[in-house]
């Protein structure tokens, strides 16, 4: 039985979950400016909840981003230091696609434009259509102004609004069926995501746990020599 581990701290939430004999356990906080000291404490109670050891993982699932770029760092510390001492691989995964994921298990939805406030009067940007469980990329990410934001070329039917970018609703360029501004990603939701990058054998070297801010103009990993 596959059992992998996933968690995400890139925006206001903090949150793990746990795949583990087909069962999946999570816990979920939305707990501002806490997540470094929270974080490793919420893995453990998982695992101990579990019965896990950590030397059962198979591989570790994280929000790679975009997000708020100190979160984004803290998740990508924690998973390389665990990936690293277990020689594990790891599984980066869009926190859009995870607010996207979010929204087509909670509520059935198969098209969602998600959106995260970027600050600077920018949202990150990213639209998703559902294939066989799985909510996949229509198009690129992107970050940019409200205004200039737009559904994939051909995209019909109703979609669906997802992420706290949905707080420039009046100034979005896209008027969905129904919008939420509330939802975060969910570490449930990124393992979902991480099972269907696993299965297709996508898991990548520790080392290669890096983060995608979407901005050019912030500080960005170093480029192998």
């Amino acid at each position: 039985m596959t059992t992998l581990l996933a968690l995400d701290t890139a925006t206001e939430a903090c949150s793990v979950a746990l795949l583990h004999d087909g069962r999946v356990l999570s816990h979920y906080e939305v707990i501002p400016r806490l997540h470094a000291q929270r974080l490793l404490p919420m893995i453990a109670a998982l695992l101990d909840e579990a019965g896990v050891a950590r030397s059962q993982l198979e591989a570790i699932a994280f929000g790679r981003g975009p997000g708020a770029f100190t979160g984004v760092r803290i998740a990508i510390g924690v998973v390389q230091g665990l990936a690293f001492a277990l020689d594990r691989p790891v599984l980066p995964v869009s926190n859009l696609a995870v607010l996207a994921q979010r929204v087509f298990r909670e509520r059935g939805v198969s098209q969602v434009a998600s959106a995260i406030d970027a600050r600077m009067d920018e949202v990150y940007w990213g639209c998703y259509a559902e294939q066989f469980g799985e909510m996949r990329l229509l198009g690129e990410e992107a970050v940019m102004a409200p205004e200039r934001v737009g559904l994939p070329a051909g995209a019909a039917g109703d979609w669906f609004g997802a992420g706290t970018g949905w707080g420039y609703a009046e100034r979005l360029a896209v008027k969905p069926a129904a919008f939420d501004a509330s939802l975060l990603p969910h570490a449930e939701d990124l393992l979902a995501l991480a099972t269907f990058a696993w299965k297709r054998g996508e898991a990548l070297p520790a080392d290669s746990a890096q983060p995608v801010y979407l901005r050019d103009n912030v500080a960005t990993p170093k480029q192998p020599k």
